[in-house]
């Protein structure tokens, strides 16, 4: 300071040689510590922040990439799972269909062997009444032509041959349609 004041008013726009070279070998001197020091220890640690960056980037789209497979692959189950419930569909109805014909065809067949027997009991019960009938008719004939001839005709031989000649000759003349005389005399 004494040199600057013996000098005279120094312009504020000329520097001061001796401050600007003490300041650039401070500046030197701090610039070379950081360079050396601090630089290299920033450097690690933004490489490490870029590669965890980066990894995690890898990693995110590895992970998307495998979750867009397992979306895939569960859209293909899907799809398999909605066609084998339609197959499966179609075969509980034709299989549904398939049971009814089966049952109407059994019921038809049920059907016909009721009606089969009916017919048969009909006929049988037909015939046994028709025996029943022949049985009456020819007692009641036996007894009525054995009071018109005044002789018994209990011998059964006998009897059954007149019940059975009256009984044809009445099946005859219903077949040919002729009037029995009984008709006539009453």
């Amino acid at each position: 300071m004494l040199f600057a004041e013996s000098e005279g008013p120094q312009s504020p726009l000329l520097p001061v040689w001796p401050e600007v070279f003490i300041g650039l070998f401070c500046f030197a001197v701090i610039f070379f510590v950081f360079y050396k020091k601090l630089l290299p220890s920033i450097n690690k640690t933004l490489e490490e922040r870029r590669e965890a960056i980066e990894g995690g980037m890898e990693k995110a789209e590895a992970t998307q990439a495998e979750a867009r497979q397992t979306l895939e692959s569960y859209r293909e189950q899907l799809a398999e799972a909605r066609h084998e419930a339609g197959r499966l569909r179609q075969e509980a109805k034709e299989q549904g269909a398939a049971l009814i014909a089966e049952m109407r065809a059994e019921g038809q067949r049920q059907r016909e062997e009721i009606i089969a027997a009916g017919h048969a009991q009909i006929e049988a019960d037909r015939k046994q009444a028709a025996e029943q009938l022949r049985q009456d008719v020819g007692k009641l004939a036996v007894d009525l032509a054995g009071r018109l001839v005044g002789e018994s005709l209990e011998d059964h031989a006998r009897q059954s041959r007149t019940i059975d000649r009256f009984l044809d000759e009445l099946e005859n003349r219903a077949e040919a349609g002729v009037p029995s005389q009984s008709g006539r005399e009453a």
